[in-house]
């Protein structure tokens, strides 16, 4: 079992990667392995609807997208991970976001998703909302903890004095690590649901 980490936070140790941190120590003590990258301070653009992707397969822009993409591929959980502005995630990362999900062909169904946010004081459950919405249209399960997988800090560092967040990003790392490995008995079992042919309507026809 390995779960890929996305951090959306331009702080390399700011309250973001200390709820990150909480989630690694129990997948490691649950033998899960784990890889957090770090994308909120990098230059990544947004998407422009070009289309390219469907041709090639990858994003027409050869950055931290196309370089991570394997690695969402290979995983058997993807945890994304950002702070709170204006109630919405990190730009970067919404950028990263809907270039990764919409220009990679492979199937997502049973990748377990996961989202975690840090926040001063409000919008964190309007982000929690927006960053979920990733897994539910790519038929990933979403991993829910005792509360929402939300942590409280000010300044870099406060994180680690909200006990009640961190006990909920270590009961994540549990109830998802029960189910990406319940995921993966059943597809042995089961396989993967059938899919049917997809049919997209537009709504001017």
């Amino acid at each position: 079992m390995n779960v890929l980490m996305i951090n959306g936070s331009p702080r390399a140790n700011g309250n973001t990667s200390i709820a990150l941190k909480e989630m690694e120590k129990v997948f490691a003590q649950e033998g899960v392995e784990t890889e957090i990258i770090q994308i909120g301070n990098k230059d990544i653009r947004g998407c422009i609807a070009c289309g390219s992707c469907a041709e090639k397969g990858k994003c027409v822009f050869d950055d931290m997208v196309n370089e991570i993409a394997p690695k969402f591929e290979a995983c058997d959980g993807l945890v994304v991970a950002s702070p709170v502005y204006y109630a919405s995630a990190n730009a970067t990362l919404i950028a990263f976001l809907d270039r990764l999900f919409y220009s990679t062909p492979f199937d997502k169904t049973m990748k377990v998703g996961a989202s975690v946010v840090a926040a001063r004081r409000g919008g964190l459950s309007a982000t929690y909302d927006e960053l979920n919405k990733y897994f539910t249209i790519s038929s990933m399960p979403v991993a829910s903890s005792q509360y929402w997988n939300s942590i409280h800090g000010a300044m870099p560092g406060e994180g680690a004095q909200d006990e009640e967040g961190l006990q909920i990003m270590r009961t994540l790392a549990r109830n998802m690590t029960f189910l990406m490995k319940s995921i993966a008995l059943g597809k042995e079992k089961y396989g993967l649901p059938e899919k049917e042919p997809f049919q997209r309507t537009n709504f001017i026809r």
